[in-house]
């Protein structure tokens, strides 16, 4: 694994938490319907990507 993969999984990490966070808030306080599915996705999209990572 090099520099650049070790900065990306370190940005996915963070990316992960916040979205987690986010996700979180926006499911005890449904304001907008479409931000769970939305947020799910995204979370869903960088677990995918960091698994990638790892895998290769």
């Amino acid at each position: 694994m090099d520099k650049k993969e070790k900065k990306r999984m370190e940005v996915l990490h963070q990316k992960i938490a916040k979205l987690q966070q986010q996700l979180a808030g926006a499911k005890k306080q449904p304001d907008d319907p479409t931000e769970v599915p939305r947020l799910e996705q995204a979370l869903a999209a960088a677990h995918a990507e960091l698994a990638s990572l790892k895998n290769s």
